[in-house]
């Protein structure tokens, strides 16, 4: 049975040692398509508070923006206090529960480079002065990166481990516009062709089961997404949670999540036209919580890992 080459597997291979990433959630942060740049309301399956890090929402910075045209930023000392209080937080749990030696600072919640450049340099580096943490890995969007980020993203990448992590979702227009994306395909193209060049680590999100959708049309992104050189992957199944665009769709029966069987079908045939040198950081994904409206097996994260273990099997993979 072939093991499927996975983010810890290559992470461990380069340092050693188990490494983790350490999810952060810094308060003032937004995304352009909730603050009205480039769309409002955001994804249609985005609950604007649904990306929260596991430390919870703070509040004390909750009516607080940034943007890239931000002149100024009266809560860095705040922010860059958050930071650390989340990074130790996470890194005790993890060193205590799963025996982690080395850290990612991962900033995972909304657009983590939709910020003035002196806000993105003072938290990337006090994240990388933290105890035994390696690099960086950044959450973003295509449409909120300059390219004096990328530039200094790029100088960091010599001596540290920078991933910058881009929502793909889909290469069809149509569907980006059906899911308020507020961007193109060749937006993000673009932008990963760009970090690429620059020597950065990228690692791509696809989306399957996204509205309007064949499975022929999830496989065409992914082999696309695979051609445009992405290091590593993270697939999600696309469910439906309270309080969003989607949630009104599903609710009036104008939009139907994608079966188990068709999304492990897909997940399986990307899995095998994937690069052998491309590792994959996730599978599957889902809440198991009230906010849930649909579907209902995507509540139970470890028997979607079964599943999917199971249908790989046939094929001599394993996750």
């Amino acid at each position: 049975m072939e093991q499927i080459y996975t983010y810890g597997s290559y992470l461990k291979n380069k340092f050693g040692c188990k490494v983790y990433k350490v999810g952060i959630n810094i308060s003032g942060f937004t995304c352009p398509n909730i603050d009205g740049t480039v769309a409002k309301g955001g994804c249609t399956f985005c609950e604007n508070d649904s990306f929260s890090a596991s430390t919870g929402k703070a509040q004390e910075l909750k009516s607080f923006h940034l943007n890239l045209s931000s002149k100024e930023n009266p809560y860095l000392d705040k922010q860059l206090e958050q930071l650390e209080l989340q990074f130790n937080a996470i890194s005790k749990r993890q060193t205590k529960e799963y025996g982690a030696e080395k850290f990612l600072v991962y900033f995972q919640s909304f657009t983590n480079t939709y910020a003035p450049f002196e806000t993105l340099k003072a938290l990337y580096e006090k994240a990388l002065s933290f105890p035994n943490v390696v690099g960086l890995s950044i959450g973003t969007r295509s449409d909120s990166i300059t390219e004096e980020t990328l530039e200094y993203l790029s100088a960091l990448g010599k001596e540290k481990e920078i991933w910058i992590e881009f929502g793909i979702q889909s290469i069809y227009d149509e569907t980006l516009q059906r899911i308020n994306r507020g961007h193109d395909s060749a937006n993000v193209k673009e932008w990963i062709l760009k970090s690429k060049e620059a020597g950065l680590n990228v690692c791509g999100h696809l989306i399957f089961g996204l509205p309007g959708e064949t499975k022929e049309m999830m496989l065409a992104t992914a082999t696309e997404a695979y051609k445009w050189g992405i290091d590593s992957v993270k697939y999600h199944p696309l469910y439906v949670v309270k309080k969003t665009a989607l949630a009104n769709d599903f609710t009036k029966g104008s939009f139907i999540p994608i079966s188990e069987e068709d999304y492990i079908d897909v997940l399986v045939k990307s899995l095998q036209i994937k690069p052998k040198n491309t590792h994959v950081q996730r599978v599957t994904a889902g809440i198991n919580n009230d906010s849930l409206l649909g579907p209902s097996w995507c509540r139970d994260k470890n028997t979607q890992i079964k599943n999917i273990n199971q249908a790989l099997k046939s094929i001599g993979l394993k996750y």
